[in-house]
């Protein structure tokens, strides 16, 4: 869990720095620090400046970082310096952006190069759009050209001072180009440069909205005051699902708009932005930025360019929406805070939730982080007085929780082959033939977790992964979900060679909806799972049919958990509750309880009741009792009381190291040595080495170490004192993850 960030030393923002013969330009490489340029005497520059130099044989863009503080080494001779090639048109990178990249770096033990190239990800948006020509009217001269009526068709649609592209113009006008060519030669046109339009249409704060109710209302105007406060402050924005959470903070995002600062929406899914830009537009009148993997490379380029212009008020994306060049933020909000697809587990290992928080601190802006159901965290900080907290305790609108209930499986089991107790398929039943709508939840991919061998119990596993391969039967494949791999069932075993032995074993969504068509085959049924909505057009157009009741029966993975809003949705069936609960981590049920509660959400958001049962084999199980009771403030209290005795997060702190390397050899000696080298102390704890439960993975061997201490330790001073001791081989990879959300 973080502490807020202070002001890192030697910070000063520098306006200009044309005085000096030297400045530290940050590439955006994976190296320790800046590099020292000259600069020529024919240049300004100003610090934030993104600029052109030379690196090795090649030119590389970079920043112009601040000045570094005074060290013992030695400064490299003004004369051995190579001269900065070139300033880039481009709006200089901010003071608060700059200190981000910095603290960043500093917290997650990253190179500041590497967390610049995050920031500096589209390096095309560092040059202008290039100008395109277009046709203007030319001033009345002496010569009166003959005005054809194809002529005058042109002049009544092009007035004076405008520009158009060719092809439009003529398009409007009904001629060819050939009659604007023409024109232009007699003097009734002139070529002139198009202006550049802007790509985002300004959302309005004054649009009218949805009515609020008036606890809504309440919160929505808390909310607002924190924004207009201009200063920095974070709120804690719970409430149940279909509480209207989204509506109120979209009032936060009105007074950020109406003070003329940009505001920042992060969203776990970016499969939900196709509902969320529906309700935004209905706010705002118009769509707002996006920015996600899924967007072209032009857009991508053309949407970082408005934001560091100013020209994009309000962006929506994923957790790398946290690097764009904003020149005025004035509010980030955190849909989803508790979803653990804010940590990026690849490259530069952060979480962009806490993140957000860092970022809002330096920016001196409004932070909203909104859950129905927070993580501990989160929840840990409003009681330490740290975030403000806000509550919508009940459903818009007059809606009423769905009724939860458990289906022992131990006394009503499945019949023999199928994975849907009778209670439950009596439920489904009885919801199609009201004509509402149902959904089947089961959070694994494909027809099947493992296929193995009936005759000799060879199992299916990945090459490069210590992982079974799962089975998709549409695709007919055998496929890791870790790595990729995939290949086609084999006619036969590969260990004993009996043919056609190989079986099923356990479902995936495929599987039920394959149980599904043979119990309810004239119901129109979906799977929603990652690999069947490739991404957010696909999601749109799931939710469209949903919302138009083309779809009686939906079956789907965690995409289905949150964020959507079926009003015609009845009844949810959780095929596996017990599934997240299995495995040694410290949040597994914490997790459940967070998925299993986001999915019973979707019932019942309308006028009609709603219904959730729970296949589980664990009914007395805490999480269980907390979703049948709706009690999840004592079950986190719970939680709480059972991680404080051992300094667990949040209250200790975690940062794990992970060894990994082709050769296994190297990859158990490299992580022998850092235990043996391991930090010792009073509140300092190091657990392992040990491998890891993903003992293998894309083909590297990886071995796990834990360094755990009490909440008022850092970790990042240890653990830097810790790798410096240990000299790790250049073919050796020691990945360190501070405040791990995952253990595989």
């Amino acid at each position: 869990m973080l502490t807020h960030p202070g002001k890192h030393r030697g910070m000063k923002d520098t306006p200009t720095v044309s005085a000096r013969t030297r400045v530290s330009v940050l590439l955006p490489l994976p190296l320790a620090g800046a590099y020292d340029y000259a600069v020529p005497a024919s240049m300004a520059l100003r610090t934030g400046e993104f600029v052109s130099v030379p690196l090795n044989q090649r030119e590389v863009m970079g920043v112009v970082w601040d000045a570094p503080e005074a060290t013992e080494a030695k400064p490299v001779p003004d004369r051995r310096l190579r001269p900065v090639a070139s300033v880039l048109p481009a709006p200089p990178m901010t003071a608060s952006l700059r200190r981000f990249i910095d603290w960043v770096a500093a917290y997650t033990l990253s190179p500041p190069g590497a967390v610049l190239r995050m920031a500096m990800s589209v390096p095309g948006a560092l040059e202008p759009p290039a100008p395109q020509a277009g046709w203007t009217l030319a001033p009345p001269g002496n010569s009166r050209p003959r005005i054809t009526p194809e002529r005058q068709r042109v002049l009544d649609v092009l007035r004076m001072g405008e520009v158009h592209a060719g092809a439009l113009l003529a398009q409007a006008a009904g001629v060819s180009l050939g009659v604007l060519r023409g024109m232009a030669e007699n003097g009734l046109l002139r070529p002139a440069l198009l202006p550049h339009p802007s790509r985002f249409a300004r959302p309005d704060p004054a649009h009218p909205g949805p009515a609020l109710g008036p606890v809504q209302a309440a919160a929505g105007a808390a909310l607002r005051e924190r924004v207009a406060a201009h200063r920095f402050g974070v709120t804690l924005l719970t409430g149940v699902t279909g509480s209207g959470k989204t509506e109120v903070y979209l009032d936060a995002v009105a007074e950020c708009l109406a003070a003329g600062r940009q505001a920042l929406v992060l969203l776990p899914e970016i499969a939900l932005s196709a509902q969320w830009l529906e309700r935004f537009e209905k706010r705002f009148g118009v769509a707002p930025a996006l920015w996600h993997s899924e967007i072209t490379a032009r857009t991508r380029r053309d949407t970082w360019r408005a934001v560091a212009e100013g020209a994009a008020p309000v962006v929506v994306g994923a957790r790398s929406a946290l690097f764009l060049p904003f020149p005025e933020l004035g509010l980030i909000v955190v849909d989803e805070e508790h979803e653990t697809a804010f940590k990026q587990e690849e490259g530069v290992v952060y979480h962009a939730r806490d993140m957000a928080v860092v970022r809002a601190r330096l920016a001196q802006a409004a932070c909203v982080l909104v859950s129905a159901t927070p993580s501990l965290e989160s929840l840990t900080n409003v009681e330490a007085g740290r975030y403000q907290a806000l509550d919508l305790p009940e459903r818009h609108g007059g809606a009423t929780l769905p009724a939860v209930e458990v289906i022992d499986l131990r006394r009503t089991p499945p019949e023999r082959g199928r994975f849907l107790a009778p209670p439950l398929v009596e439920a489904v039943t009885a919801t199609i033939e009201r004509g509402e709508q149902a959904m089947l939840f089961l959070n694994r991919r494909g027809y099947a977790p493992l296929t193995l061998c009936r005759h000799c119990g060879h199992r299916m596993r990945c090459p490069n992964c210590t992982a079974w391969l799962v089975e998709h039967r549409a695709k007919r494949l055998l496929q890791c979900h870790h790595c990729g791999h995939a290949e086609p069932p084999p006619a036969e075993c590969p260990e004993c060679g009996t043919a056609n032995s190989l079986t099923a074993v356990g479902p995936g969504v495929e599987r039920v909806m394959e149980e599904a068509t043979a119990l309810w085959p004239d119901a129109r049924r979906l799977v929603m799972a990652s690999d069947t909505l490739p991404g957010p057009a696909a999601a749109a157009e799931a939710a469209r049919a949903i919302q138009d009741r083309e779809v009686d029966l939906i079956i789907g993975t965690q995409i289905v958990a949150k964020g959507w809003h079926f009003p015609h949705l009845t009844l949810v069936g959780v095929v596996d509750a017990d599934l997240g609960l299995a495995g040694g981590d410290l949040r597994a049920a914490e997790r459940t309880v967070q998925l299993l509660h986001q999915v019973a959400g979707r019932a019942g958001r309308a006028e009609a009741p709603g219904r959730v049962l729970l296949q589980s084999f664990s009914p007395e199980h805490p999480v269980m009792q907390a979703l049948i009771s709706g009690d999840l403030a004592g079950f986190m209290q719970e939680e709480a009381a059972m991680r404080r005795p051992g300094h667990w997060p949040p209250f200790g702190r975690l940062a794990a190291l992970i060894v990994s390397a082709e050769d296994e050899r190297e990859a158990d000696r490299t992580a022998r040595d850092l235990g043996l080298a391991a930090p010792g102390g009073e509140g300092v704890q190091v657990l392992g080495p040990a491998p890891a439960p993903l003992a293998l993975l894309r083909g590297r061997h990886r071995r796990r170490l834990l360094l755990k201490t009490r909440r008022d330790i850092a970790v990042q001073p240890i653990l830097r004192e810790w790798l410096a001791r240990v000299p790790v081989p250049s073919h050796v990879r020691v990945q360190v993850d501070v405040d791990p959300v995952g253990f595989l």
